[in-house]
């Protein structure tokens, strides 16, 4: 049986799986949900580099990304550095939609996957 490797696991989520040389990020928000939807994004790809790096990735490597914004209005603050942090010619499939969030205070939330 292949070995599935969980980061930062508790009862509810892991923070990313790994199986079969794929990476999978659970929904990561930011840890200070009292920044603007730039701040809460720069945060949110600082943590999915750090996520990709436990795994012995990185985003060179991103397959897809899921993103769920509070307001479809901030798409273009999010594209803003969305488009900054991917390497050139690096975009992976993507949907991005808007959604209510767990925690009103959350503005964005960004899944990944990613292989090795």
């Amino acid at each position: 049986m292949s070995k599935i490797l969980r980061t930062d696991p508790n009862p509810i989520l892991s923070s990313a799986v790994e199986y079969h040389g794929f990476v999978y990020t659970a929904g990561i928000t930011a840890d200070d949900a009292s920044k603007d939807v730039s701040g809460q994004t720069a945060e949110i790809l600082a943590r999915i580099d750090a996520l990709l790096e436990t795994h012995g990735t990185d985003k060179t490597r991103l397959l897809t990304a899921q993103i769920w914004l509070k307001h479809i209005t901030d798409r273009p603050a999010l594209n803003a550095l969305w488009t900054a942090w991917l390497p050139e010619g690096g975009a992976p499939a993507r949907a991005c939609v808007q959604a209510e969030l767990a925690d009103p205070r959350l503005l964005v939330e960004i899944m990944v996957t990613a292989c090795k």
